[in-house]
């Protein structure tokens, strides 16, 4: 699908349509923009919820604060370059 828009003086452009219904996109919805050479890629941002569940968490870790979990990380990263 390729569509065209016009970009107003103020910078803004409204999604086609055909484009947020392809898309799954609603008012509120996150989108990214990828601009690669002159080129430019619209994507939906994921809902974290929807992340839920993808990632496995190793039972050792769970109910462990953020803290604990990210200083644990960074001394495993200090005695993997040592």
């Amino acid at each position: 699908m390729e569509l065209a828009a016009r970009m107003t003086s103020k910078g803004q452009i409204t999604v086609p349509k055909a484009v947020r219904d392809a898309l799954g996109l609603g008012e509120g919805d996150q989108v990214v923009f990828r601009v690669e050479g002159r080129r430019a890629t619209l994507a939906r941002t994921p809902d974290l919820l929807d992340l839920a569940g993808v990632v496995s968490v190793p039972a050792s870790v769970r109910g462990s604060s953020w803290s604990d979990v990210r200083g644990a990380t960074r001394a495993a990263r200090t005695r993997a370059r040592h």
